[in-house]
């Protein structure tokens, strides 16, 4: 039976919760907005409330019997061409992990592109998973890592006989992406399963002028943020399934382990209509957002110290694969200062928030709900920003190693550093100490130093003088950096 897109199965079922009049006398205890505080309602508005029921024993009844969220996911594999679809509501970080633990477990080993999420090595410590590194392609000149090649897999596989499989990010935060068709054909050639970490691109199946996606490319598994570059709310999440690599009951398994028994009717409500959106609309709306993100590449590459990347420098030989034209990296390095002075003036002055900064960089995604009147408030701001570049007070640069530099031996496994006994030390006494924290400059969030990796002296100047420019480090457990978490009695 062919599918009905014009449906929406969680959106009817919650129009029909309302349109009888139900009487919850179970959580949530707002009791559809009743409850919640008038100034909560005044600023959220009561639709948020009303949207918040019970998935099971509310938008569906006690044994979920209408199969209300079961259809919403096969309307959601069917436009995607995945043999299964399961919605999360815990975002990506949730969902890659789940994928992980459905290849591999403790003390088996995965190969892992370096350039990973740090919900990624999240997943590494809390399964005891063996990571197996594979290096990016590393650009020497614009100091970025893209995603590894297939080759780069190949040779890794080859050298460690008994990894369960493979997991490669793409697209990164900065657009770029794998040859994931090849990559699928290096893992399926051994029979092992690849995983891929597409949180940036939920988009991608919807316009033939963006990147191939995980499944249509042949990969296992994939896990999108519908969030991100789509019309859901945050921490909407969905991971797509095909194949007989990775048994659908073991992925679903190993998601109940880690996500909430209480998911968000209203985040399920955003996946549902967004799949509908993108199914009647999206080549129209995504085709428009790629005129707008072209037209803002343009006007921003006329700018006096200021360059948008493009294919030319991101792809080719020893780059990457493709580029996803809807995320805009601008370089404002030619500006005298860092991505993030950039950013924190384009908030304070012009109230615009880009999407990722880094030490020479900041990204803005061009989306579907962007419009003429957006667009030019960015380009506006950025011309602002140029001409306000010469007046701003210096900042220190950061002191950014070579990429051979900044790759740490990893002498631990992450859960075993992670979890050992640990002392801290003073940041500038930590080389040659042994790392038991993450730390990850956020956005775009992968990691710099990993538990179990040896600290050495480039990496630390980097994330010190980093810190020292503006740099944002959430995760050490001291975000000032002054102190580091390693693992006790080990030099």
């Amino acid at each position: 039976m062919k599918a009905d897109h014009d449906r929406a199965p969680v959106l009817e079922a919650l129009a029909e919760y309302h349109r009888q009049g139900r009487t919850s006398f179970s959580p949530p205890g707002h009791k559809q907005a009743r409850g919640a505080d008038p100034v909560v309602r005044e600023i959220l508005g009561d639709a948020v409330f009303l949207g918040d029921v019970l998935a099971s024993g509310g938008l569906d009844d006690r044994l979920t019997r209408g199969r209300v969220l079961q259809r919403a996911e096969e309307l959601m594999a069917d436009v995607v061409h995945a043999d299964h679809t399961f919605f999360t509501t815990c975002g990506s970080s949730l969902s890659v992990k789940a994928a992980m633990l459905a290849v591999a477990g403790p003390q088996e080993r995965l190969l892992i592109g370096r350039d990973a999420h740090k919900s990624v090595v999240s997943g590494l410590i809390l399964a005891g998973i063996e990571p197996v590194w594979v290096e990016p392609r590393w650009d020497t000149e614009r100091h970025l890592a893209h995603p590894p090649s297939p080759a780069d897999f190949d040779r890794a596989f080859a050298e460690h006989p008994g990894v369960k499989g493979a997991l490669v990010t793409s697209p990164t935060p900065y657009g770029t992406c794998a040859d994931l068709r090849a990559l699928a054909d290096v893992c399926h050639g051994r029979s092992l399963p690849l995983v891929v970490d597409e949180a940036w691109g939920a988009h991608l199946p919807f316009h033939p002028d963006l990147p191939s996606w995980a499944m249509d490319a042949g990969a296992d598994v994939c896990v999108t943020s519908v969030h991100k570059m789509g019309s859901g709310l945050e921490q909407g999440s969905v991971f797509h399934l095909q194949g007989d690599l990775v048994p659908p009951q073991l992925l679903k398994i190993r998601a109940d382990l880690l996500g909430s028994t209480s998911p968000s009717v209203l985040i399920y409500a955003g996946l549902d209509g967004w799949r509908r959106q993108m199914v009647l609309h999206g080549k129209e709306l995504l085709g428009g957002a790629l005129v707008l993100a072209a037209r803002v590449r343009e006007a921003v590459e006329r700018l006096d110290g200021m360059h948008v990347n493009d294919r030319d420098d991101f792809c080719g030989a020893g780059l990457a694969h493709d580029l996803d034209p809807l995320i805009v990296t601008i370089e404002v390095d030619g500006l005298g200062m860092t991505g993030y002075r950039a950013a924190d003036w384009l908030r304070q002055y012009r109230t615009i928030d880009v999407h990722l900064c880094d030490h020479r960089r900041i990204g803005a995604q061009i989306t579907h709900g962007d419009d003429e009147e957006t667009v030019g408030e960015l380009v506006s701001a950025l011309e602002d920003l140029a001409g306000a570049a010469s007046g701003l007070r210096p900042v220190p640069g950061v002191e950014v190693p070579p990429p051979a530099e900044l790759r740490l031996e990893q002498v631990l496994m992450p859960r075993d550093a992670f979890f050992g006994p640990t002392e801290d030390v003073a940041a500038e006494e930590a080389a040659g100490r042994i790392a038991a924290e993450m730390i990850t400059p956020y956005p775009p969030g992968i990691p710099v130093v990993l538990p179990g990796e040896r600290l050495t002296e480039p990496v630390l100047r980097y994330l010190l003088t980093g810190r020292d420019a503006g740099m944002n480090l959430p995760d050490p457990s001291d975000p000032h950096l002054e102190t580091i978490r390693v693992a006790a009695g080990t030099e």
